[in-house]
C-alpha cells in the first residue's frame, strides 16, 4: 500500500492533542475524505469512534497509542511512519448489526465493532428470552445483562465478563450473559458468524432494558436482533508482527 495523503485525527485528552501538532507539521495532514489512510491517535475508546465515522469510506485506519488502553493501537512513535504505514499488515472486520424495537414503537438500527450489549436499567433483574435463528434456546435468562462479542471484541467487555477470548480469523461469535441468576451456572454459547440472535425482553416496564451498540445507547428495548454485518468492511492496519490475531493470541497467555 503507498499512503501519500494522511488525515490525522485525535481524541481530546492534552497527549494526543500534543501528537496531533508534531505529526501533522512533520508529514501534513489533509481531510479524511480525501486521505489514503486515517491515522487516529487517542485510545481504543478513540478507535472505535473514528472506524465508526468513516465506516464505508474504504479508508484504512491506523491508530497510533496515545490513551489508557490501546488493543487496537500501535506504539506511538514519530519516526519513520510513511515505511511503517506502507509495512503495515491489514485486517479486515466485520461489525454487527444491531435492530432494536423501543417501547414506543421506534425501531433503532447500530453497527458495533466490539459487542452489542443489553443492560438492566434499574435495580430490577433483567429477564430475557433468547432465540437463535428462529429457534428459542433459552425461555429466560434473569441477568444483569448479556451481550454479543464479535472476535476483535472478544477481549473487552466479554472478556471481563468471563466470556472466551475468540481469534480474529475464526468465524466465531461469543453470546456471554452478565452476572447471570438463573440459570446460575450458564456461561454463554459460542455462535457460528451467521448465526441470527433475538432478544425478546420480559416484563419490560417492571424490568427496562437498554441495548448498547459500541457506544451507542438505546433505552427501554422490547425486542432485539443482533448479526454480522457482512456486508460491511472495516480496514484496519496494524504493525508488522503485531496484528490484531497476535494480540489476540498473546492475551490469552497472561498470568
Amino acid at each position: 500500500m503507498s499512503f501519500e495523503k494522511i488525515a490525522f485525527l485525535a481524541s481530546d485528552n492534552e497527549e494526543a492533542q500534543a501528537a496531533l501538532d508534531v505529526l501533522s507539521k512533520r508529514y501534513g495532514n489533509v481531510d479524511s475524505q480525501e486521505a489514503d489512510v486515517i491515522v487516529a491517535i487517542g485510545g481504543d475508546g478513540y478507535m472505535l469512534k473514528a472506524i465508526h465515522a468513516h465506516i464505508g469510506s474504504g479508508i484504512p485506519i491506523y491508530g497510533m497509542n496515545r490513551g489508557s488502553v490501546g488493543f487496537l493501537m500501535n506504539e506511538y512513535s514519530e519516526d519513520d511512519l510513511l515505511n511503517r504505514l506502507e509495512a503495515a499488515d491489514a485486517t479486515i472486520l466485520h461489525p454487527l448489526k444491531m435492530t432494536a424495537k423501543q417501547s414506543d414503537g421506534t425501531i433503532a438500527n447500530a453497527l458495533a465493532i466490539n459487542e452489542v450489549s443489553l443492560l438492566r436499567e434499574t435495580s430490577q433483574a433483567a429477564k430475557i428470552k433468547i432465540s437463535i435463528d428462529g429457534k428459542i434456546r433459552m425461555e429466560e435468562l434473569v441477568c444483569d445483562g448479556i451481550l454479543v462479542a464479535t472476535p476483535a471484541g472478544s477481549t473487552a467487555y466479554n472478556y471481563s465478563a468471563q466470556g472466551p477470548i475468540i481469534p480474529i480469523d475464526t468465524d466465531l461469535l461469543a453470546l456471554t450473559p452478565i452476572s447471570a441468576f438463573r440459570p446460575r451456572r450458564w456461561h454463554g454459547a459460542l455462535l457460528s458468524h451467521s448465526a441470527k440472535v433475538r432478544f425478546d425482553i420480559l416484563e419490560t416496564k417492571k424490568r427496562p432494558v437498554s441495548a448498547v451498540a459500541d457506544h451507542n445507547e438505546i433505552r427501554d428495548v422490547e425486542w432485539v436482533e443482533v448479526e454480522q454485518a457482512a456486508n460491511v468492511d472495516l480496514l484496519i492496519l496494524f504493525d508488522e508482527g503485531h496484528t490484531l490475531d497476535e494480540r489476540i493470541l498473546a492475551e490469552q497467555f497472561i498470568y
